[in-house]
Formats: C-alpha cells, sequence, structure tokens
C-alpha cells in the first residue's frame, strides 16, 4: 500500500469536490480501491501505486478543465474519467487550443468537447467522407455545422449544403399547412439553429438568399453535382437504400461529405431498410473513408440523456 498528497493549487478547492462534496463523490466512484480524504486543498489517496498514479492525472486533468472552463459539472466528470484515460494522446489533445473550432455569434467558442466530436474534426483534415453515427445529443451534427462553416470561411469550399430525409416519425409533409418551403422547415430547424449560433443574422440571411447556404430534402439532391462544397447529410438513417446511393455519388471535384444519423431511430416504413446502415456494412472496407461511433460518454446535453440512452441500451440488449 502507498500513501500520497495531493496539492489542489490554481482553483477554490470547492469547485473541484462540490457542495458537500458532491463532486468528489462521482470522482471515488471511479476508484473504489482507493481510500480518498479531502481536507481543504490537500488530497490524500491511499491505495497501489498504479492506481494512485491514475487518480493524480484524473484530478490534473480535472483541475486544468475547470481553469480553462470555469466550471466543472458532474456530466463533465464523467466524461473525463471515461475518455482521457486510455491515452497520453487524449490527454494532449484535451489540453490544446487546437480544439478551438470557431468563433460564433456573440463571443459563443465552438469547441469539440468530446473524444468523437475531436476525433471527427481531425478525421476531417485526412478524409472527404465521414459517417458520425451515434444517438441523439452527443454534438454529432452541430459539430459538422461547424466544420462546414469553418471551411466556408476559410474559403476552402464555395458552398454549404445541408440535406435531411423529410421522414420524421410517421408523419407526412401533406398533413403540414403552408408552401413547400414552409412544409419543409420544421424538419431543417436543427440546421438553422446550428448555423444561428456561428453566423450573424444578416449575413445567414444573405448567405441562404445568394444559394451559398443551401438546405433543402434529400429528394432534391437527385441529378446534381455537388462541387467545391462541404455537404451535410444529417438523420440518415431515414435514407432509403436508393437514396443513400444517390447521394453518394453526387459527390463532386473537392467536396467534403459528412454523414451524420442514429439506427435506433429509424423512422422508415417497416418493409423499407435503412440506406444507412446497408452503407456502413458495404462501405467498411473503404479506403478513405471514415467511420466515427458516438455513444453515451458523448452526450452533452442534460444527464438525464446519458441515462435514458443507457436504459435503452440496456433494454436492447
Amino acid at each position: 500500500m502507498s500513501e500520497r498528497v495531493i496539492e489542489i493549487s490554481g482553483i477554490n478547492p470547492v469547485e473541484l469536490y462540490g457542495v458537500n462534496e458532491a463532486k468528489l463523490s462521482v470522482i471515488k466512484r471511479y476508484f473504489p480501491k482507493l481510500k480518498v480524504v479531502a481536507r481543504g486543498d490537500i488530497l490524500k489517496a491511499i491505495g497501489e501505486i498504479d492506481e494512485i498514479n491514475l487518480f493524480e492525472e484524473k484530478i490534473s486533468l480535472l483541475i486544468q478543465h475547470l481553469i480553462k472552463y470555469k466550471q466543472l459539472t458532474e456530466n463533465n466528470i464523467e466524461r473525463l474519467m471515461d475518455e482521457n484515460g486510455a491515452t497520453a494522446e487524449g490527454d494532449k489533445v484535451l489540453h490544446n487550443d487546437d480544439e478551438t473550432i470557431l468563433f460564433g455569434n456573440g463571443g459563443l467558442v465552438v469547441k469539440a468537447r468530446t473524444a468523437n466530436q475531436r476525433k471527427l474534426v481531425k478525421d476531417c483534415d485526412k478524409n472527404d467522407l465521414i459517417f458520425a453515427i451515434g444517438p441523439a445529443g452527443t454534438g454529432k451534427t452541430y459539430t459538422a455545422v461547424a466544420l462546414a462553416v469553418k471551411a466556408l470561411k476559410n474559403k476552402e469550399v464555395k458552398r454549404i449544403i445541408l440535406t435531411r430525409p423529410a421522414v420524421e416519425s410517421g408523419e407526412n409533409l401533406g398533413f403540414l399547412p403552408g408552401d413547400l418551403k414552409e412544409k419543409l422547415d420544421p424538419y431543417m430547424q436543427p440546421l438553422y439553429d446550428a448555423l444561428r449560433d456561428m453566423i450573424p443574422a444578416e449575413k445567414l440571411a444573405e448567405m441562404l438568399e445568394g444559394g451559398v447556404i443551401q438546405i433543402a430534402p434529400l429528394a432534391f439532391m437527385r441529378g446534381r453535382t455537388l462541387d467545391k462544397s462541404f455537404v451535410i447529410l444529417d438523420e440518415a438513417q431515414n435514407a432509403t437504400q436508393s437514396q443513400f446511393k444517390m447521394f453518394l455519388t453526387r459527390m463532386g471535384k473537392s467536396a467534403k461529405f459528412i454523414i451524420t444519423g442514429d439506427p435506433s431511430q429509424i423512422d422508415l416504413p417497416k418493409k423499407q431498410p435503412s440506406g444507412l446502415i446497408q452503407a456502413l456494412n458495404v462501405l467498411k472496407d473503404v479506403s478513405g473513408i471514415s467511420m466515427i461511433t458516438f455513444d453515451e460518454k458523448d452526450v452533452i446535453r442534460h444527464k438525464l440523456v446519458k441515462d435514458i440512452i443507457l436504459a435503452y441500451k440496456k433494454e436492447e440488449e
């Protein structure tokens, strides 16, 4: 058995421990073999040396997160504990300012905040076709839109094209009021929301009016060649097999495609197979294509979202 004293510096220890040591209790759950005692700005850890070393590394990560982001939630703790312990490279990425993708409206800093979001950013530099697959709340679409806006601002592409299948939970466009645009806008709302965070309203309206940014249902992609474009297919699990093949073959020169979707949320008719499922299988060995699987560790919404995903995952298993 070994013992180590760890001094907490650069922050108020209460920010790390939480009220009534609530946050420290979360941290302790990851180290059941250690005895951890907090006294002011001193943490004492007793146990095996390897466990103590890992504990000290994690405490350092949490302190640096607090210094950088000025807050530490329970969800932050769980994410940092889960994602960065495996490799030293992960730790380097966490502390690297390169995780900032772009600066949005009102001083908003758009960052890659999880391991898989950072992998999406990294793979986007290397590959022109990327699949980002996983549950809701993991930031797949938001990160993809940020990368698209960054590429446009850097003049790496001439336009952004955002598309989704117009299929949502059994609803039918024909039953919605208004003209075609008014019927389609509710389906595209998450994409509009992301863009509004990143581009000033007047500039966004100008880009949409001028076709620099295009938002359209997947069916409207047929017959087009998408050249010098950053293209995002969102909710790809609701694309049919024929639609998916059609979409992939739209890829022109100097184009970047990111496909996001959640295979557990397919809204197609039961006898209609998902094109996303087929594509993941057919293209898995094709070089130059990146496939990233997001999971509950990447959830950045309310903590309950993570618990809900885990509960459904357990039920499915």
